[in-house]
């Protein structure tokens, strides 16, 4: 079992930054891979980012491309999203999730597990 908690959402301006992190726990941390969605009010859940157990391949939206980053730690079962250049249309809640796999992937049926979600709100 996997536990995810996300932490770090609030209200921005536009422009401004914000860095999500995501805990996990559960022995398979390190060998699954992570990401990040979010859901506007009324829109389907989106894909935001991935990354790989080991850190060496990540997936981004094409829409966060440059301006977000995905990372984790393996050392402490954390993950995290910083977002610069935020926009209002950044404005979601993000989930953190994991899969039973070392492959990265932008479908959110192939995530085993899910946070609780952090609200992120950007302002113009």
């Amino acid at each position: 079992q996997v536990q995810l908690v996300e932490s770090g959402g609030g209200l921005v301006q536009a422009g401004g930054s914000l860095r999500l992190s995501c805990a996990a726990s559960g022995r398979t941390y390190s060998r699954s891979a992570m990401a990040w969605f979010r859901q506007a009010p009324g829109k389907e859940r989106e894909f935001v980012a991935a990354i790989s157990p080991g850190g060496s391949t990540t997936k981004y939206t094409d829409s966060v491309k440059g301006r977000f980053t995905i990372s984790r730690a393996n050392v402490n079962n954390m993950m995290y999203l910083q977002m610069n250049s935020l926009k209002p249309e950044d404005t979601a809640v993000y989930y953190c999730a994991s899969r039973q796999s070392v492959l990265v992937s932008d479908t959110p049926q192939l995530y085993d597990y899910w946070g609780q979600g952090t609200q992120v709100t950007v302002s113009s």
